[in-house]
């Protein structure tokens, strides 16, 4: 069985993004699918991406709406619907086009290599170019090569790896099986970032297989999606650094880590604290005033944020 349940969750502000998604998916050549788009109370009608479809392939859509719940909740509703006959679940942001084969890859690698869990590459424009691909990997780490079409890889230590740097890890690329997708689950919370980390974790750690393509698999749309964009000027910046915080904090108790994993979390939380504390600075520069309650509650469950604080305001005054 390959039946493959596509997860689109879906919120946007302009007419036409979702349709250009679900072209993509309908242009797979893999032809054993199924859509769930969750509509997380989006500002634009989910009825006007549908109208240019046939019958035949709104059939194969199943649309489900719910109250915004962010990202996180919405693919966590889908995978919730994933029907009995479904070998896999592949994820694509609703902004995002999948490659013509990237389900014919995905579904066939992890069928033939016993894997249940299966990621490709991703590309991009400029703005996003902290992004890069799995064949980048050979420079940081051993990368056992599974075949050469399409290009399957393996990475020994892929837990440990996706520590230092997990840029080359992202939704719209990413394919399960059963004992993942009936089990892992987004944590719906953290709805401003770093929740679909804590999944990447959670399912790396939980597979019995993981299979990486070096191949493209899907092309990321440029900042339409409106679960992101948020900069440092954003009143919303400082929740979305500490939800990081809390992500990696969840990401460290869940599981035991090697030391220089540990070291690995560390560095990540240290830079969502200097973020966090930076973009507050930028406030107190513009006569506004700091978020002082939120920044309370971080410094309860996370004390080291005082003293990365003291530093930075050490290194100001010496400056």
């Amino acid at each position: 069985m390959t039946k493959c349940t596509v997860i689109i969750p879906y919120y946007q502000r302009e007419p036409g993004i979702l349709a250009r998604a679900l072209r993509s998916v309908f242009a797979q050549s893999h032809p054993d699918f199924d859509v769930i788009v969750v509509d997380d109370a989006s500002p634009s009608p989910v009825e006007i991406e549908l109208e240019g479809f046939s019958l035949a392939e709104r059939a194969r859509i199943t649309v489900i709406k719910q109250p915004n719940a962010g990202p996180g909740g919405a693919r966590n509703m889908g995978l919730d619907h994933v029907p009995a006959d479904s070998s896999y679940a592949a994820f694509l942001d609703s902004d995002d086009e999948w490659t013509p084969d990237h389900l014919k890859h995905a579904t066939a690698g992890l069928s033939r290599f016993g894997a249940d869990c299966y990621w490709a590459s991703i590309k991009g424009g400029e703005e996003f170019h902290y992004h890069f691909g799995v064949s980048a990997l050979a420079e940081v780490t051993t990368v056992t090569r599974l075949s050469d079409e399409p290009p399957l890889v393996e990475i020994p230590n892929l837990a440990g790896v996706m520590l230092k740097n997990w840029s080359f890890l992202h939704l719209s690329c990413m394919v399960i099986g059963k004992d993942l997708f009936r089990k892992v689950r987004f944590e719906a919370a953290l709805r401003l970032a770093a929740e679909d980390v804590l999944f990447f974790y959670d399912c790396v750690r939980g597979a019995k297989r993981v299979i990486l393509s070096d191949g493209i698999g899907a092309t990321r749309g440029e900042g339409i999606n409106i679960f992101h964009g948020l900069d440092s000027d954003s009143p919303l910046f400082l929740k979305q650094q500490f939800n990081t915080w809390v992500a990696l904090d969840q990401l460290e108790s869940r599981f035991s880590h090697a030391p220089e994993d540990k070291a690995s979390i560390e560095a990540y939380k240290q830079v969502a604290r200097r973020q966090a504390l930076w973009g507050q600075m930028r406030l107190v520069r513009r006569r506004k005033a700091p978020q002082l309650g939120l920044l309370a509650e971080w410094a309860w469950r996370d004390p080291k944020i005082l003293r990365s604080a003291v530093e930075l305001a050490v290194a100001k005054i010496t400056r």
